[in-house]
């Protein structure tokens, strides 16, 4: 198990952006299942999953997590996030409280372990949703908060203003993060996460499935992520891929639980979030948590991905 300040975590998050999406409800409850049997005890959705599915408002996944967990009573990390819903879009406190209520409401828990602000809101002084988290915090309401697609310098200039005004840091830090993108914790955010004592839990970890190996060079993108995929799907793209699936095939594993693998050892990472759609792609996932890559494999990797 990580450690997230009091939050104790499996070494791999599982992402529920699919649930009620791409997974319908009995393959995302047969997805959880075994996940918590295979080891994992750390999920992550967020209001707006799935708004962008036509006939959906968001909160599917979350009420999905929800009901599955009225029926089974696992005790899970459940991570969400707030900020991004186009009908209550922000972190005005009284915008938080509202969306916080949902949530909670959705999950069918009294407590969020982890609240993500999913987005930054440039034009609200920091002081005042940082406060409004402090408070969600001294409630009962949430355990702990943490930024979604927050630059370093910014971090920084939080966890500073959070500092002066006595006001609960954040404790973790969600970026987007794979062997297919490496330039914001590269290039700072790591840096700002250690400076802050920062747990790093990427995102989109399998740059949303190109990092499986299904896609080919110089054939037409596929599937419901296909205009998700085609900014990773570049020469230099296909070069890194081309080196995973090497080693992948060399190792006779899948080339997701390679990719994950590399990113779970890097020092910044204390846990991937990835998601699957099938019962079917499940242990390629689990097996992540416990592969260790040797160095060279490691640098193998590292080379060809450079930035």
């Amino acid at each position: 198990m990580q450690r997230i300040s009091t939050l104790r975590v499996s070494s791999l998050c599982l992402g529920g952006n699919v649930f009620g999406w791409t997974a319908d409800v009995p393959t995302s409850e047969a997805i959880l299942d075994g996940y918590i049997a295979g080891g994992g005890n750390f999920i992550d959705t967020a209001d707006t999953y799935s708004i962008w599915v036509p006939g959906h408002s968001g909160g599917e996944s979350e009420r999905v997590i929800g009901n599955w967990l009225r029926n089974r009573k696992h005790k899970v990390v459940l991570a969400t996030k707030v900020g991004r819903h186009p009908q209550r879009r922000g972190l005005r406190p009284s915008n938080l409280r509202v969306c916080l209520d949902g949530s909670r409401r959705r999950l069918g828990l009294e407590t969020i372990d982890l609240y993500y602000a999913h987005t930054d809101d440039p034009n609200l002084p920091a002081a005042e949703w940082l406060g409004a988290f402090n408070d969600m915090i001294q409630e009962g309401l949430i355990r702990h908060y943490g930024l979604s697609n927050f630059t370093a310098d910014r971090v920084r200039e939080l966890c500073d203003i959070a500092r002066a005004n006595d006001l609960a840091l954040p404790v973790a830090l969600q970026p987007e993060y794979s062997l297919a993108h490496r330039t914001e914790v590269e290039g700072g955010l790591a840096e700002a996460a250690a400076e802050n004592g920062l747990a790093i839990i990427p995102h989109s970890s399998l740059a949303a499935g190109f990092l499986t190996g299904k896609y080919v060079r110089d054939e037409p993108l596929h599937g419901p992520r296909a205009g998700s995929v085609k900014h990773y799907a570049t020469e230099a793209g296909f070069r890194t891929l081309d080196a995973l699936v090497a080693l992948a095939d060399s190792l006779d594993l899948d080339p997701s639980t390679v990719a994950l693998a590399w990113l779970r050892q890097s020092p910044a990472v204390v846990a991937p979030t990835a998601s699957v759609s099938t019962v079917e792609q499940l242990p390629a996932l689990l097996q992540a948590m416990t592969l260790r890559l040797t160095k060279p494999q490691l640098n193998k990797l590292s080379k060809a991905s450079a930035v």
